[in-house]
């Protein structure tokens, strides 16, 4: 089964798809006077932009690359320190050991990026070199070619690079089990029905068999809780089952990897999963109805058939 968030936000920092670096980056004079600054203890120099907050630039590393995860704390936040689990977020800075040009940044964007951490979304030496920091801190990491993109790279990235971020940790949250809240009555017959446990467990989706999909998005409550209502701005924590309304195939499911989704909504690009999200309340499970022209459209896209209608089961467990 194809993890469905590839196709409905624009990837960053993720496994399948390291990002490019901005316009910014390239041939910056900053950069090109940074090379010959020296490396300390395996870790290349930041030559500009040292605060937490600002933008770094990073000298070239010297000397033979560490062959192990290095980390180093270059400023300690006051904040609750990072465990497995939490959903952070960060601003960050990757720049290749050998090289002078960073291959992505998150500063330029103005965007931070969000992540679980122990869900795999990242390479295994943010997984490693964060967990245990402390929110409000920034920290510079070292990491070797098995801990980042390996033998095969990736978009810009060599063959066994080694790589060197600065990261600033500006939130983490620990993520509830379930949504909660009250149950609201499903009683129109033609539409599909919601399980309302809150167990942690993924609730039933049933789809009727003899009822025409509707043709308009449709957003309902399940549960609603008395969070906050979600903005266009926010990024959320959800976990979901989706299913095809023709057959009722489940074609994604996130309780089944026990890992959430962080969907920043002002880059999700299937237009019925924002709209549906955005004005619910934070806490709550939504049942969501995607007509075609709102979800995946009259092509088929990674297993999921041409003018499909998408039918969704969303717990929304945080903003970010």
């Amino acid at each position: 089964m194809r993890r469905l968030a590839g196709l409905l936000v624009v990837p960053l920092l993720l496994l399948s798809s390291a990002a490019c670096g901005s316009d910014d980056d390239k041939g910056s004079d900053s950069a090109s006077a940074s090379a010959s600054a020296p490396s300390k203890g395996g870790f290349p120099a930041i030559t500009a932009g040292a605060k937490f907050g600002e933008k770094p630039t990073l000298a070239k590393g010297t000397g033979t690359p560490p062959k192990e995860l290095k980390t180093k704390v270059i400023s300690e936040g006051d904040g609750a320190k990072l465990k497995n689990g939490d959903v952070t977020q960060v601003n960050y800075l990757g720049q290749a050991y050998d090289s002078t040009k960073p291959f992505d940044n998150s500063f330029d964007r103005k965007q931070p990026f969000d992540l679980t951490l122990g869900a795999g979304m990242v390479i295994q030496g943010w997984e490693k070199g964060l967990v245990g920091q402390k929110v409000g801190s920034r920290v510079q990491l070292v990491i070797p070619p098995d801990l980042g993109y390996g033998a095969q790279g990736q978009g810009d990235i060599k063959p066994n690079a080694t790589l060197v971020f600065v990261v600033d940790i500006l939130k983490a949250k620990q993520i509830p089990a379930s949504a909660k809240g009250t149950a609201v009555a499903q009683d129109n017959m033609d539409l599909p029905k919601v399980g309302t446990n809150t167990d942690g467990k993924a609730p039933s989706l049933t789809i009727p068999s003899k009822a025409a999909p509707p043709k308009k998005l449709v957003s309902n409550y399940v549960l609603e809780s008395k969070g906050d209502v979600v903005k266009e701005t926010d990024s959320v924590v959800v976990n979901y089952v989706a299913k095809l309304w023709k057959d009722g195939k489940e074609f994604d499911n996130t309780y089944t990897t026990g890992k959430t989704q962080t969907f920043p909504l002002a880059q999700v690009t299937l237009k019925g999963l924002k709209d549906g999200l955005v004005g619910k309340k934070i806490g709550s499970r939504v049942l969501l109805v995607v007509p075609p022209d709102q979800g995946l459209g009259d092509k088929e896209q990674s297993g999921v058939p041409a003018n499909s209608t998408l039918v969704f089961a969303v717990d929304i467990l945080a903003k970010m």
